[in-house]
């Protein structure tokens, strides 16, 4: 299992941890930066690579603007990126639809699924999470 202390000092982001049940947890303070979002995504990418579901916990509630570098360089990275699950909460209206235009336009450049929700509390977007995380493993079951 790859977790942020075995990426190295320069490949981690401190706006994500690797929780112990395998979500991960993004929580951006303030503008979304393209280094910032570059560095968030290149650990999404880390734990993709690695094999391991990819469920992330996104804390929209101190988040502030996303710059359009920012905007680019999530259809740019997420291209090669596998994602299985994102509860985001706490989003503005504004953001809500900032990430939503961002999903779609994920999903039609890789024609992967990009299974996002909306939640008020992080009670409701953990438990959407394991949920995902529990169908993820049994559908990969062999005779199921």
């Amino acid at each position: 299992m790859v977790g942020m202390s075995d990426l190295g000092p320069k490949d981690a982001s401190p706006d994500v941890r690797d929780e112990p049940d395998g979500i991960l947890r993004v929580e951006v303070h303030g503008e979304v930066t393209e280094d910032r979002a570059r560095a968030v995504l290149g650990a999404i990418q880390r734990v993709s690579e690695s094999g391991r579901d990819v469920l992330v916990l996104a804390d929209a509630r101190h988040m502030g603007p996303v710059s359009a570098q920012a905007r680019k360089a999530v259809t740019e990275e997420m291209r090669g990126a596998r994602v299985d699950a994102v509860a985001i909460i706490g989003a503005s209206f504004s953001m809500r639809v900032i990430m939503a235009l961002l999903a779609k336009g994920v999903h039609m450049l890789t024609g992967q699924p990009y299974p996002q929700q909306f939640f008020d509390t992080e009670g409701e977007a953990h438990a959407w999470l394991l949920t995902r995380r529990d169908a993820l493993r049994a559908g990969r079951r062999p005779g199921t």
